[in-house]
């Protein structure tokens, strides 16, 4: 008889029925960078920043707060509010697209940093969408292999960011977010509508391949550019679909929904999604981009800490995420907060 695969020891471990967030924690750095302070290099203004992007504050990193220090240090808060150590983690994903070593992955350096010994741990790069794409890989992860999959979205924006450039300056921010996904009995992370537009790759890139600086070292630091009005009308009009499609797949209504988190792009993009949605008043609405500025694959779970920290919500409520970005890329999934 031909041998058949027959898993043992701690490989043969079966899968979840279904899977579940079960702690959240989040990283901001120390220095707050105001409007006045962005001008200084920009010709823009506090007014015009807010009424067209909504921010009013940014975090920027120092030279200590590394992006594997932020993700370290939003692991560990998520990993307490789960209630469990690092050396019970099956897998750490790392959401992110501004770690400047093409290898090794910094979700290596974090789970040596955290202790977990026994996790396979990889990058994810899909721009402002990787969180909710690496949640759904681990939610599938833990309904095939059970365990507990550690999900983090880090970006150190200011190391791409040309702070004389007007179209990005005024918006990016750095931080680090993440999330525990643990087994569950009932089904806390719904089915994942993602997709992808190459066509618009443009929308959102770097000035200059990194091959660029090898051919003429004299050149400039290539930097995050970005088509702001493009990405507005695609994420107003094509990814709010996406949301609809995600709740419906839930089998859930826009009128379910205890809060929407999506990616801290823009306050006028949310609101704008918010709207096409047809979300209910009684929705929170997360705006965490008012004092965290655009983090990115961060953005996410930051802001879903930021709710969470507000008597708005509580366990058990129903919330939409849905990352959008460079690709352009955007994924959407309805889950249960912890």
């Amino acid at each position: 008889m031909k041998p058949r695969i027959t898993p043992a020891g701690r490989h043969a471990t079966g899968g979840s029925p279904h899977a579940r967030i079960s702690g959240v924690g989040g990283y901001r750095p120390h220095r707050v960078v105001d409007n006045a302070e962005v001008c200084e290099r920009i010709d823009s203004s506090d007014a015009w920043i807010r009424e067209r992007t909504g921010i009013v504050t940014r975090r920027w990193a120092g030279p200590h707060e590394t992006l594997t220090e932020m993700g370290t240090a939003a692991a560990g808060k998520a990993l307490a509010a789960a209630g469990i150590t690092a050396d019970a983690l099956d897998c750490v994903i790392v959401a992110t697209f501004t770690h400047l070593w093409q290898t090794p992955a910094a979700a290596t350096a974090i789970a040596h940093r955290l202790g977990a010994r026994h996790a396979a741990a990889f990058d994810l790069s899909a721009g402002c969408a990787g969180f909710v794409h690496a949640l759904s890989l681990a939610a599938d992860t833990v309904r095939a292999r059970g365990g507990h999959v550690l999900v983090i979205g880090a970006e150190r924006m200011t190391d791409l960011l040309d702070v004389e450039d007007r179209s990005t300056a005024m918006i990016f921010g750095d931080g680090a977010g993440a999330v525990v996904v643990s087994p569950s009995t009932t089904q806390g992370i719904g089915p994942v509508v993602w997709g992808a537009d190459g066509g618009q790759w443009d929308a959102v890139t770097q000035t200059a391949p990194w091959d660029a600086v090898r051919a003429d070292p004299g050149m400039r630091w290539p930097a995050l550019t970005q088509k702001g009005q493009q990405v507005f009308r695609w994420a107003v009009y094509e990814v709010s679909k996406a949301g609809r499609e995600a709740v419906a797949a839930a089998g859930l209504t826009p009128g379910d929904l205890d809060a929407f988190i999506p990616h801290q792009a823009n306050v006028r993009i949310i609101d704008g999604m918010a709207k096409r949605l047809e979300l209910p008043d009684s929705t929170v609405i997360a705006r965490d981009i008012v004092t965290t500025g655009n983090t990115s694959g961060a953005s996410i779970p930051l802001a879903m800490e930021a709710v969470m920290s507000t008597e708005d919500v509580g366990s058990g409520d129903l919330a939409l995420l849905l990352g959008f970005g460079a690709g352009l890329s955007y994924a959407a999934t309805v889950v249960e907060l912890p």
